[in-house]
């Protein structure tokens, strides 16, 4: 597997973990970016979990070169109480993982986090990764989030024309909320201001093709990859123009079982 640098927040996160072992990991919503940084970790073993068939190939992909023995990849969903029944890990990672809970089990992130607690070893930790909501608020007065905020809804209605179902981001406050529920302590909240560049742009943009070429209303599909591509076109250009599209945060939160 080739060499990646860890993005800011998995690093300060390594930095929080300290000469603290990590012992058995749990990946509990893997992709191809959490699972090459977790690979890289001095763990004893780790378990990767995804609802997703489609994100399970990425992550063996990922790690074709470099999985263990005593590594396994799984299809599984939160919302089935039997999912790793029985088993507990010192470190879980929640990687951006309640923010694609909906995209898989609506309405079930109030009750992610007492599933993690009860796969979360006592004397274990959890770390969360999430994304500061940015679709469901008022118009932003600037020009970077204006951009961000129209790109967001554009996608999420795509989305929801094809029939699927978009992700919901959650803020950190109610992260720490519900994880005091839960029966987790919070130790540690990071919050890191995010710099959008154009594979984030173009990722985003082209999400709702193959969506829209399967659209039955071909005029609406035709109107809308035109707004798509007004959008890619002058969010490209604020990047060209300014090195990145300035707006928003992300957060890692650390929490230990109470």
């Amino acid at each position: 597997m080739p060499a990646r640098k860890p993005p800011p927040l998995s690093r300060y996160i390594e930095t929080l973990q300290g000469d603290r072992p990590w012992g058995r990991v749990l990946d509990a919503g893997t992709g191809s970016q959490s699972i090459a940084w977790i690979a890289r970790l001095k763990t004893e073993s780790w378990t990767a979990i995804s609802a997703s068939p489609q994100y399970v190939v990425q992550t063996q992909e990922t790690v074709k070169t470099h999985i263990r023995p005593q590594d396994r990849i799984l299809i599984g969903n939160w919302i089935d109480p039997n999912l790793l029944k029985g088993e507990v890990f010192d470190t879980v990672i929640a990687d951006y993982l309640l923010g694609s809970v909906d995209g898989f089990s609506p309405f079930f992130q109030p009750y992610l986090f007492s599933r993690l607690r009860h796969v979360t070893k006592s004397g274990g930790r959890l770390y969360v990764k999430g994304l500061e909501p940015y679709v469901p608020i008022p118009r932003p007065a600037d020009k970077a989030g204006h951009l961000i905020w129209e790109i967001g809804r554009f996608r999420d209605a795509c989305i929801l024309l094809g029939g699927d179902i978009p992700y919901r981001e959650y803020p950190a406050q109610w992260v720490v909320d519900h994880l005091q529920v839960a029966g987790f302590k919070v130790q540690d909240v990071k919050h890191r201001n995010i710099r959008y560049k154009a594979p984030f742009v173009n990722a985003q943009i082209d999400i709702c093709l193959p969506v829209l070429e399967k659209h039955d209303d071909q005029d609406l599909a035709t109107a809308l990859k035109k707004r798509g591509e007004t959008l890619r076109t002058r969010a490209l250009e604020f990047i060209e123009a300014e090195g990145s599209i300035d707006f928003g945060q992300s957060y890692a939160i650390m929490a230990e079982p109470v």
